[in-house]
């Protein structure tokens, strides 16, 4: 299914949109690399941060530490720097209903420092799930470090390399604890989460009566498991979606029950689960993890979508792995996710190769091999992006300073647009502009520390003033033209698409060979949504840009204008489609 993203070149303004760009006098505390920083010293830090740091809003041991890196945490005072007299007033009217949101104004001082970058290109940016953006104060930190550092491939024992492996097991250690892992995990560093899913589909023992169970609103890297489990005869199993995605929990549960394994040992079975979804803002309880473990599954929770907006405690629950991608958590860098992997869970994997760095001994010609001594360097081809790492305990901890104030904004920010985008109308006709698929929040948050029961995704169509759909093409193009980075198509995620665009049975029709062009020519329209995702840098201003958007979709002199630039750029290209 479609699965397209939007490239932007507009051209910078020098306008802002949003806070001012002025740095607070409270400048980010930076240990670079793997060296030693003098303690704490509460005098460097303004009022307002101590007195976040003493209602334990934000803890002393996020804010400094042994090579820690966090960006500006200064309380930002009660202004912003708004567009308009409509945007003031609107922003003024958006406070008077979600109160709330004043809480949360720690971000916004993030805002106009970390990622003023925004401001200075006019760029609103709603794409997060597809990538979060990283913070201009790790990109800083991490060059110092590696300008004034000399690494060298962990694979030896030489002081480059010593130092390289100190950062490895450095960022080891910031996973376990950020995610707040027992001794009984360890990290595998992958290129992804997809990379980690990956390491357990081709190593898991299935055989000839195991079973692999996993949800139909999942991501592909979670589908391709079934390749795996397939070729040794296992059988796999789906638990449908809700017409708004994610699972109903009866029904997961006696899908569950009814493919347990036989026997642990002898048909070993496999649960994957998506922890929340990357298209129909699904989450799913991970309590759900408990009753597949003791029916005897394993349990594997794929935690891309979740980690970057929530505080997982992966202790809380029998999960053996979860996977989980750096670059949607805190943009920077991109090539390197994990596993988070219970020990004796990775001891019963079955890699079918090995490779550079995975093993200790192995004879040639011949058939003696024998594996690395740390069960992490088994799982860890080749060499570690030896170079990247130390940013990932500094990223880590820039984000664990903020999470907790994240839900709280952006339940505030998704149930206005939820509400404003549904109440936009065609001036033309009064039908409305846009229709939301997604899963919305079934509660509104009110304090800091909250957790919300899905996720700051939309999932949107739009439509035309008599009702038909606009092709989602179109809408991208639309959105790059006002400097709107959003993204469009069914998100690698066919199961939970197919649920929200109702098109299940036509799913189930699908036939060897068939290309997305064929599905959707017996469809008669683009498959996939148009997706809004908000993360850490996001504020009202760009809420009102999405909405400004919709609006003028609905503006009938504005979309004609649109459609016909659309067309010429189509028409380039040899594509065409019917108004």
């Amino acid at each position: 299914m479609r699965n397209s993203k939007t490239h932007l070149n507009g051209s910078a303004s020098s306008k802002g949109h949003g806070l001012s760009h002025k740095r607070s006098g409270f400048l980010s505390r930076i240990s670079l690399g793997c060296a030693s920083v003098n303690s704490f010293d509460s005098d460097e830090f303004s009022p307002e941060v101590s007195k976040l740091v003493n209602e334990k809003m934000i803890s002393v041991d996020h804010l400094y530490q042994p090579r820690t890196f966090v960006s500006s945490v200064a309380y930002a005072p009660v202004t912003a720097y708004l567009d308009s007299n409509e945007e003031e007033k609107a922003f003024e009217a958006f406070l008077q209903e979600y109160p709330e949101y004043q809480l949360t104004w720690i971000l916004d001082t993030l805002r106009r420092t970390d990622f003023a970058r925004l401001e200075r290109a006019g760029e609103t940016y709603v794409d997060y799930m597809g990538g979060s953006l990283y913070p201009e104060s790790l990109i800083r930190a991490h060059t110092d470090f590696l300008n004034g550092s000399i690494l060298g491939n962990t694979h030896s024992v030489s002081n480059t390399s010593k130092l390289s492996l100190k950062c490895a097991d450095d960022a080891r250690q910031a996973v376990l604890s950020h995610f707040k892992a027992s001794s009984d995990y360890t990290v595998v560093f992958t290129a992804n989460a997809s990379g980690a899913l990956k390491l357990v589909a081709e190593a898991y023992p299935f055989t000839q009566g195991s079973s692999l169970v996993l949800g139909a609103d999942a991501h592909n890297s979670v589908h391709g498991i079934r390749e795996f489990a397939k070729f040794k005869n296992a059988e796999v199993a789906y638990i449908p979606s809700t017409s708004r995605g994610g699972f109903d929990v009866p029904t997961a549960k006696n899908t569950l029950l009814q493919n347990r394994p036989r026997s642990k040992d002898a048909s070993p079975s496999l649960f994957i689960q998506t922890s929340q979804s990357n298209i129909t803002n699904s989450k799913t309880p991970l309590s759900m993890t408990e009753y597949a473990a003791s029916l005897g599954y394993h349990v594997v929770v794929d935690g891309a979508a979740l980690a970057p907006t929530s505080i997982v405690n992966i202790s809380e629950y029998p999960i053996d792995a979860m996977a989980v991608s750096f670059y949607k958590m805190f943009g920077y860098p991109t090539g390197v996710g994990a596993l988070i992997v219970k020990k004796s869970f990775l001891a019963q994997l079955r890699r079918p190769w090995f490779a550079g760095g995975t093993v200790d001994v192995v004879q040639v010609p011949g058939n003696i091999m024998t594996r690395a001594h740390e069960m992490h360097e088994q799982f860890e081809d080749g060499t570690i992006n030896y170079l990247q790492l130390s940013a990932i305990t500094n990223g880590l901890r820039f984000l664990s300073a903020y999470l907790p104030f994240l839900p709280l904004r952006l339940s505030s920010l998704i149930f206005h647009l939820t509400s404003t985008l549904s109440k936009i109308r065609h001036d033309s006709s009064g039908r409305p502009v846009v229709q939301i698929l997604s899963r919305a929040p079934t509660k509104r948050l009110r304090s800091v520390g909250d957790q919300s029961d899905a996720g700051s995704i939309l999932a949107l169509l739009f439509f035309n003033p008599s009702g038909e759909m606009l092709p989602n093409s179109f809408i991208e193009y639309a959105a790059s033209t006002q400097n709107i980075s959003l993204r469009t198509g069914c998100m690698c995620n066919p199961g939970g698409a197919a649920a929200i665009l109702d098109i299940v049975e036509e799913m189930g029709r699908l036939y060897p060979g068939v290309t997305l062009q064929d599905f959707e020519d017996k469809m008669g329209r683009e498959l996939g949504v148009v997706r809004i995702s908000l993360g850490i840098a996001t504020n009202f201003h760009d809420a009102w840009r999405v909405t400004q958007f919709v609006a003028s979709i609905g503006n009938e002199f504005m979309r004609q204008k649109l459609w016909k630039q659309w067309e010429a750029t189509r028409s380039e290209i040899g594509h065409g489609h019917a108004s």
